[in-house]
């Protein structure tokens, strides 16, 4: 009879622990929502850094009227020393992935700090029995470059970007050209021609781009450029000698860009954390 009440007791007691045990609050661990698709969609800004160097440019100078009377000098078509130097500037763009393609805009500026690139001119010519002998000399400078680009890319990876990209470039631009002219007859004269412009045309070339962080991608990048070429014109007088002669010169602007840079993605953000309870 003892035998049955402890058993009757035990098992009792067995039961209300359970059910004591289930009344009681469950703690879980923090659940990590799954991060979002990685994604190069939306609008993006950042910096660059990097090299510039001229390619194959030239010149041409010429002298024509004159008092005395001067035939046209053609001082001819030279090539320019070639100029190079750091640049550095910043990029705002757009991307549209589709897949592993990606189509995009970007828009950059920076600045040259850059060396000049000179060349210089001889002619000779007569007029009215006198012969006459110029010299001249340019110097000129690409101060800063922009671009605006479209880009078309393919994903090799869903981090690493590789693209082409082609479109517009405009870029300042100054020169001085200075001139001498002098004729048998012991006259002659010279002076200084200066002009700055903004030239536009194109540029093309392309990079890779590498998300190396949410919301961080690094790129390296070379762009070739070509600018419309430049022309100035001046007239040149030297009272003391009554000298005075017209001056044209025009100038050519390409060249090569190889930069780094980072860029910020504005639309990509970490994967959210979701805690119960």
């Amino acid at each position: 009879m003892n035998k049955k009440l402890a058993l009757v007791a035990m098992t009792t007691l067995s039961f209300a622990g359970t059910s004591f045990a289930a009344d009681l609050p469950t703690r879980k661990e923090p659940v990590l929502a799954p991060p979002p698709a990685l994604t190069w969609n939306g609008l993006y800004v950042g910096a660059n850094i990097g090299g510039a160097w001229s390619g194959s440019n030239s010149g041409s100078l010429q002298v024509y009227g004159g008092a005395p009377a001067l035939s046209a000098v053609p001082l001819g078509s030279n090539a320019f020393n070639n100029y190079g130097g750091l640049i550095g500037g910043g990029q705002v763009g757009y991307n549209y992935q589709m897949s592993s393609f990606l189509i995009g805009a970007e828009a950059d500026i920076q600045g040259l700090a850059a060396s000049n690139g000179g060349v210089n001119y001889l002619g000779a010519s007569s007029g009215g029995g006198v012969n006459y002998t110029t010299f001249g000399k340019a110097v000129s400078n690409l101060q800063y470059i922009g671009t605006v680009r479209g880009r078309v890319g393919y994903l090799v990876t869903p981090s690493l970007l590789a693209y082409g990209t082609a479109g517009f470039a405009y870029g300042g631009v100054s020169s001085t050209v200075y001139l001498a002219t002098s004729g048998s007859d012991g006259t002659g004269g010279g002076g200084a021609l200066s002009y700055a412009n903004t030239q536009t045309g194109w540029t093309a070339g392309g990079g890779l781009e590498w998300m190396f962080a949410p919301n961080w991608s690094a790129k390296a990048e070379y762009l070739y450029y070509s600018l419309s070429n430049s022309y100035a014109s001046t007239t040149i007088v030297d009272a003391g000698n009554a000298w005075a002669y017209g001056v044209g010169a025009s100038r050519s602007y390409n060249g090569n860009i190889v930069r780094a840079g980072v860029n910020y993605h504005v639309n990509w953000s970490p994967a959210p954390v979701v805690a119960k309870y």
